[in-house]
């Protein structure tokens, strides 16, 4: 992860000059905003820091103190080794700028956590804003890369098409900090002409070289190396097409934005990079060439430490290409929020894929036969398609796993899958999707070492992806693996802008297995936002436990409509998931606890 500068406290007393039940007041409204899209360890985060400022223990608000008292770290915890405080201010920084230029815009106070610390300040927010258009922004994740040319790139672009090959390591002015930005999406055909969006590809992105705000050595070598550092990561990523500048023909960002300069691309990524002799600071962009919009954008900023440059530049090339390019990150997002409602028969076999992750999201059961549907197709038309393939691998595993065989048996519908997610590793000996679904497949066949060693295997290819990040840690966990599981999970989560719900679940299992009811309850509602019956079942545990027992009653009835099958029998549903018997029976004596009882009794 990037090493960002340690977020030590300056020789200013810092304090809270509001009265302190104006603050709690404030406090309150942002954490019951549905706007306010802050994970829970987020807004528990936001909560501890305003409460130990209020108390006047600012100067304690370290890295060291947020990451024992909030993330459940260790006395031996090392902020500089493990960076989920530092990545989580700087989340909770844009979760609360973005509040506040939408549902707190008229708020009277407002919070915020300044750049370089962690302690919170309150200002007065004299200025009304006016309305905004929220879809005009948006934020993102994380990921890398690898190389070989298959078909000819636009015009004035040297192409690369990173497809899963085995990464290659590029040489080159590798050397220091810290890089820019992201990288982005991809080739509609006659965007904005055609309300269909016909989609045949990728995405096709251009990163462009940075520019050095300045002429010292350190500076100008960041500038022409972090390019390439990025797409090494990005390459990682199946999905995306790289193009670099052939010399100095795209290297402007406003020639390429220019109508007639376009070269067929739909995105590309900016930047720069100063320094002086503490630090570099980079910026970066992901301009979306129609509309000139930015999608995303993020600063950075790292201390200058001898032999550190290249482990820097490292990092925070695997930190950008993470956000951006992970299943659910900035790319995916993006494109996945312009796909027309309806499934078609002739759609293309691209946006089956990205239907297909969608799903992924909430495994939602109206969505499943459309999309196993689509992809079918898919595979029929481009049978090379390996990504395709892997996730109808998954679907076909959701078609036994949930019981949406419609006449197959699970046996024939677990060997469809593993065929398919057999065949997809064929095709490409690196997809990372593939080797996800395999172990899936084959956690719910019983074959747990089996399913482990996949798993693993898919960490290896890519250990930057949330997604395989989460996926090991589930599975580790639901087989009664907390300690190692957990911190997977956890940092999947770290590494997500808007994690799906199912993330969430082990966290909350944990946390109930050890009296942690609060904490049960802000992982469960995160995850019951998600239209998840598993979700809701662990709400009505929490709310029990707390002694909420009309809110436990309601989640308990919000379960059973979403998931009749967990109303009537929780114990086989969790079982169906591979939960060891100490979870199981815990599930059940916390249902019963929140007033469920077994039909009949």
């Amino acid at each position: 992860m990037a090493s960002i500068p340690k977020m030590e406290l300056d020789s200013s007393e810092p304090s809270i000059k509001s009265p302190p039940e104006d603050v709690r007041l404030e406090l309150h409204r942002v954490l019951e905003s549905g706007d306010f899209r802050a994970t829970p360890r987020r807004r528990e985060m936001l909560r501890y820091l305003i409460e130990e400022s209020l108390a006047g223990r600012a100067r304690t608000l370290k890295g060291y103190t947020i990451g024992v008292a909030v993330f459940g770290r260790g006395d031996d915890f090392d902020p500089q080794a493990d960076p989920v405080v530092r990545l989580e201010a700087r989340r909770l920084r844009r979760d609360l700028d973005s509040y506040y230029v939408s549902a707190g815009r008229n708020n009277p106070l407002r919070i915020t956590i300044p750049k370089g610390h962690y302690f919170p300040e309150i200002s007065c927010n004299s200025i009304a804003l006016p309305p905004v258009d929220e879809s005009s922004s948006q934020e993102v994740v994380d990921q890398e890369t690898s190389t070989e040319p298959i078909e000819q790139p636009p015009s004035g672009l040297k192409g690369r098409f990173f497809a899963g090959s085995p990464v290659r390591w590029l040489s080159g002015a590798v050397a220091v900090a810290v890089l820019v930005a992201a990288i982005a999406s991809w080739l509609w055909i006659s965007r904005g002409h055609n309300s269909a969006m016909a989609i045949t590809e990728g995405p096709a992105v251009a990163v462009l070289p940075f520019k050095a705000l300045g002429v010292d050595e350190k500076t100008t070598f960041i500038a022409d190396g972090i390019a390439e550092q990025i797409m090494t990561a990005l390459s990682r990523f199946p999905e995306f097409r790289l193009y670099t500048p052939a010399g100095t023909a795209a290297s402007s960002g406003s020639e390429i934005l220019d109508g007639e300069n376009r070269h067929g691309l739909s995105f590309i990524v900016t930047g720069n990079v100063a320094s002086d002799s503490h630090e570099i600071r980079i910026g970066a962009s992901l301009i979306e060439v129609a509309s000139r919009r930015i999608i995303w954008a993020e600063d950075y900023s790292n201390p200058l430490e001898p032999g550190s440059l290249l482990r820097i530049q490292n990092e925070i090339a695997s930190d950008i290409a993470t956000a951006l390019g992970q299943p659910y990150g900035v790319i995916m997002t993006e494109v996945a929020t312009s796909l027309p409602d309806n499934f078609s028969a002739s759609m293309p076999s691209y946006e089956c894929v990205l239907r297909a992750y969608s799903y992924r999201r909430s495994f939602a059961k109206a969505l499943h036969a459309p999309t196993l549907d689509c992809l079918q197709k898919a595979v029929e038309r481009d049978p090379k398609y390996a990504e395709a393939r892997a996730l109808l691998g998954w679907l076909y595993m959701d078609s036994a796993r949930f019981g949406w065989t419609s006449g197959d048996s699970g046996e024939s519908a677990f060997a469809k899958a593993l065929e398919s997610s057999e065949h997809a590793l064929t095709l490409d000996v690196n997809n990372i999707m593939a080797l996800k679904a395999l172990g899936s497949i084959h956690h719910y066949m019983g074959n747990f070492e089996e399913s482990v060693r996949y798993q693993r295997q898919a960490l290896a290819n890519n250990p930057n992806d949330p997604d395989t990040l989460v996926q090991l840690g589930w599975r580790l966990a639901i087989r009664g693996n907390f300690e190692e599981g957990i911190p997977y999970v956890e940092k999947a989560i770290a590494r997500t802008v808007n994690p799906p719900g199912w993330y969430f679940h082990l966290i909350a299992i944990d946390h109930y297995l050890h009296g942690r009811y609060a904490e049960m309850l802000a992982a469960a509602k995160y995850g019951a936002g998600h239209e998840s019956g598993i979700s809701w079942s662990l709400v009505a545990i929490a709310q029990a436990a707390l002694g909420n027992m009309a809110a436990a009653r309601q989640a308990l009835e919000t379960m059973e409509e979403i998931s009749p099958r967990l109303g009537s029998d929780p114990a086989e549903v969790y079982r169906g998931h591979q939960a060891t018997e100490e979870i199981v029976a815990a599930i059940v004596a916390g249902m019963h606890n929140a007033g469920w009882s077994e039909p009949g009794a």
